[in-house]
This record gives structure tokens, sequence and C-alpha cells, in this order.
């Protein structure tokens, strides 16, 4: 499990609207999702079922997850079925203000891979503490910041 905290200048409110919109623009909102992989079964009042995913040179990584925003400050989302993770894998984000009127959003990334491929890029994740996570994270957080 790897754990670590990104700042934005977004309120909490933007970042939590952003993390559960599950509308066509959500791709464009959070820029590591391929848009040609996702993909919306269902939405409700604190859960969805949705299919996202990334490419990579020669390859396509994609997970059917179980997203839960039921706790007011935090957003998990968890494997159902994957191509590289295994089932009850998952990430949250927890979201508090920051003293500056942004936020800080707390990320708990914990993933366990279930193919050759998936070990390989769990480890390489874990190994680096995280950085590609984060950095994704942050491509997304520099979207919201720029519509402020």
């Amino acid at each position: 499990m790897i754990e670590f905290d990104l700042e934005t200048t977004a309120s909490p409110e933007k970042v939590r609207t952003a993390l559960i919109d599950f509308s066509e623009h959500r791709p464009q909102l959070w820029p590591g999702i391929e848009p040609s992989l996702y993909q919306v079964y269902s939405v409700g009042e604190t859960t969805a079922e949705v299919r996202e995913g990334s490419k990579g040179p020669g390859m396509k990584l994609w997970a059917r997850e179980h997203y839960d925003w039921s706790h007011p400050h935090t957003v998990r989302w968890t494997v159902q079925e994957s191509n590289f993770s295994a089932p009850g894998s998952y990430v949250a984000a927890t979201i508090r203000a920051a003293r500056d009127g942004g936020s800080i959003v707390h990320v708990t990334w914990n993933r366990t891979g279930s193919t050759v491929v998936g070990r390989l890029i769990c480890r390489m994740i874990r190994t680096s503490k995280g950085r590609p996570v984060a950095a994704s994270f942050k491509r997304g957080l520099a979207v919201l910041e720029s519509g402020d």
C-alpha cells in the first residue's frame, strides 16, 4: 500500500465533484483515463460502476471499478474485474480543506497485480513510492485549477 498527500488550489467540493463526475467529460477532467476505454455501467446516489483504463506502448490496461462516495470526505474505487489488477484492489481519495482555501487530497493506493504485467506495474509503483499515480492525479488537479 502507498499513501501520499497532494495539495491543490481547487476547493474540496470541486475536487469531490470531479472525482464523482461520470459524464462523458470525465476523460478530459482526468487525463489519465483513455476515452476509448471509458464506459459507465450505472450511477446511483453514492455509488457507480465504471470501466476506466489507460494505454501504454503496446498495451491497454483497464479495470471495472465500483466507486463509493457514501463517506462525506472520501471517494473509494474498488476493482471488480480487470486485465491487470486483482478484484478487491482499491484506490481512495480523502479530501480535506487546506488553510489557504484549497484542498489536501490524501491518496491511498492499494492495488495487487493479477497478471505478469500487472505485478510488474504494481511493483514499479510501490518502488517509486507512487510517483506515477501521483503524477496522474496532479494532471487532473491541474485541470481543476485551470478552471478556477
